[in-house]
């Protein structure tokens, strides 16, 4: 008999907005690195750019150098070609399926751009860029990046076009390509019309789908693009059937229950940690880009 999760509620995303000049996106998670209580913990922050046609240009377009610190950056690409450099020297190209998990830790400085030539060609970008906080004992280690393709990342199929990649914790004894510091799971659910899949998770752990394309049931509650849903914790089952082609991240992982202080691109515990992730910045602590 299934132990259903029930959908608490269904979050229709504000407008886009840009960021820096590459990026129009919609904030799709409730609460963001704002909120004491974070009622999507692990998860603080998520961005989904829909398809953009960005026009030829010399200048790649994107987001110049800024730090992070205390917390994961998780980027995944469906359409275009993205590019990254940070403080520790690491530099990668990331094309449509590719995901890169940034570890900020004690702190980064990094820049996202469109990859140099793909903004000579010009064309449209469509990605999706989510922020996984780090417990406290994690939060003064080693900056980290996981550079991870899409031949990397397990692909379970559900029908002859469906599939669910497994990019962190576990689907169907299938295990994800990332190294996470705390229970995470992270799936990238493309289905076809009339596809159906079951999912199981911890009752404990906070549970959200957000769905970036098409329409689907999810245990009798129907969403659509772009519509973040949330799931109580009276539960461990979920049904999804594709009412149309469709694109979500389901997201779940076990609640960090510590304190969150946020400014801006630090998430750490205390004012007084905000305060020392600031002053390390401005002395040069977290490195620099040449």
């Amino acid at each position: 008999m299934k132990n259903i999760k029930h959908v608490s509620q269904i979050l229709t995303a504000p407008a886009p907005h840009m960021v820096g000049d590459g990026f129009r996106v919609h904030s799709v998670l409730p609460g963001g690195t704002r909120s004491q209580n974070n009622p999507v913990s692990p998860f603080i922050l998520m961005d989904y750019g829909a398809p953009s046609y960005f026009p030829p240009t010399n200048r790649p377009r994107g987001v110049d150098q800024h730090p992070h610190k205390g917390f994961e950056t998780v980027t995944v690409v469906y359409q275009g070609e993205l590019e990254h450099r940070d403080s520790t020297g690491s530099h990668g190209k990331l094309a449509p399926g590719d995901v890169q998990w940034m570890t900020a830790a004690s702190g980064i400085v990094h820049e996202e751009k469109h990859e140099t030539e793909f903004s000579k060609r010009g064309g449209k970008v469509e990605m999706a860029q989510l922020w996984v906080n780090l417990p406290k004992a994690y939060k003064n280690g080693k900056p980290g990046y996981q550079n991870l393709t899409k031949a990397e990342i397990p692909v379970v199929k559900v029908s002859e076009e469906g599939y669910i990649r497994v990019i962190a914790g576990e689907y169907n004894d299938v295990k994800g390509a990332a190294k996470t510091f705390s229970p995470v799971n992270v799936l990238d659910v493309q289905l076809k019309k009339g596809d159906t899949i079951e999912v199981a998770f911890p009752a404990h752990f906070n549970t959200i789908a957000v769905v970036m394309q098409g329409e689907a049931d999810l245990n009798g509650s129907v969403a659509k693009g772009v519509e973040t849903v949330l799931f109580e914790h009276d539960g461990t089952d979920i049904t999804i059937t594709a009412l149309a082609d469709t694109s979500m991240l389901l997201l779940s992982g076990e609640p960090i229950n510590e304190p969150i202080v946020a400014y801006g691109p630090f998430v750490m515990n205390t004012p007084e940690e905000i305060n020392e992730a600031i002053n390390d910045y401005n002395a040069g602590k977290m490195g620099f880009l040449n």
